[in-house]
């Protein structure tokens, strides 16, 4: 039997015996341990160790909000799924156009969509890594928004946050608030030309906060924006945890910077996450620029797969990195380990192993 069905019909069964769901009824909201290395849930102390997925377009490279209102059932069979691996987070990817009708109104379809999603999270006991302001596929971004000038590209993100920020303020399954992926503050004196960083695959991960410098230091322009959109969500939320996705070379070390040196943007964050994917023969290089972001608060590694390096040496950067890190946050798209055992090409084999791994080493 497929394991879609198997898990659909086993959750099934347990509403019907139980009349409810044990997993909603458990879930605790998520706060930053006494100790400031860790996370723990509230009220009842237990500690809490993230591990999960990053659930950021499906098979086929669709973002979730291009097949959640006409595949719903797809997106309830992916969580049953990834919590069967031994996921307790699922990342999940808004797109700024899809959550904003103009540069003042919020998208009410979307917002209704999210407040959906988040009630399939308390049924599936997964928490939700919300990272927001997302601008993957540039033809969905309206020109309305690139047009926009620093000052106001910043008011109508702030206005996003306040939209998800009031949607999720209720729920404990809200783990955070990611301000954004993987944002760069501008360099050098002359102004860029486009908001969004090369394409990967197809989208466009990396996104400027700003266009020009003007002689300000990239760490206080990066501090500002933090500034203003936490203050934005804590407007309505002041308990759910807030970070940022940081790139690796945001680290202050000569050549390429992101101008989000965690040592000096990290005030206002209640964590640190970073974006590293280990490289064949460099992981102990892997593990140093792991070891940059200890700031002080705990360190949650919110993008890592074996992109660049054996599976062997992956594994290894997976049990060394538990010295620095206590959150773990891997992709999943879509498929099941069933579909891929069945596969035949390389692409297959690899992700089948990863989703080995991640379901071997998932805490308990």
């Amino acid at each position: 039997m497929n394991l879609r069905v198997i898990l659909s019909l086993s959750w099934l069964t347990t509403l019907w015996v139980g009349g409810g769901s044990s997993l909603e009824a458990a879930m605790e909201r998520i706060a930053v341990a006494p100790d400031g290395r860790g996370f723990v849930q509230r009220p009842s102390g237990r500690p809490f160790t993230p591990w999960g997925f990053n659930y950021d377009h499906d098979r086929d490279g669709r973002l979730i909000e291009d097949y959640w209102e006409t595949e719903w059932e797809t997106i309830v069979a992916d969580f049953r799924e990834m919590q069967a691996l031994g996921a307790n987070v699922v990342r999940v990817h808004l797109q700024f156009a899809k959550f904003m009708q103009s540069v003042d109104e919020p998208n009410a379809a979307s917002l209704e969509r999210l407040e959906r999603l988040l009630q399939l999270a308390e049924e599936t006991g997964l928490y939700l890594d919300l990272t927001g302001l997302g601008c993957y596929h540039k033809q969905d971004v309206p020109a309305w928004y690139d047009a926009l000038d620093e000052a106001g590209r910043w008011r109508a993100q702030a206005i996003f946050w306040r939209a998800i920020a009031t949607c999720g303020a209720n729920h404990p399954v809200v783990f955070c608030y990611d301000l954004m992926n993987e944002p760069v503050a501008p360099a050098g004196q002359r102004p860029a030309q486009d908001w969004l960083g090369p394409a990967f695959a197809g989208k466009h991960f990396v996104q400027r906060i700003s266009l020009d410098r003007q002689d300000r230091e990239r760490t206080d322009i990066a501090k500002a924006w933090i500034h203003q959109l936490v203050a934005a969500i804590r407007e309505h939320d002041r308990e759910t945890l807030i970070t940022v996705g940081l790139v690796p070379w945001s680290l202050n070390r000569p050549g390429l910077t992101s101008g989000f040196d965690p040592t000096l943007v990290a005030e206002e964050l209640d964590f640190i996450a970073v974006h590293l994917y280990p490289e064949a023969g460099h992981v102990e290089e892997a593990l140093e620029t792991l070891r940059g972001f200890q700031v002080g608060k705990p360190v949650v590694i919110e993008e890592l797969f074996p992109l660049k390096c054996s599976l062997e040496e992956f594994t290894t950067f997976l049990d060394a990195s538990r010295d620095t890190a206590c959150g773990w946050i891997g992709f999943y798209w879509g498929k099941t380990l069933e579909e891929y055992a069945a596969g035949t090409t390389l692409s297959d084999a690899i992700l089948r192993q990863w989703l080995t791994l991640f379901r071997e080493r998932a805490p308990q």
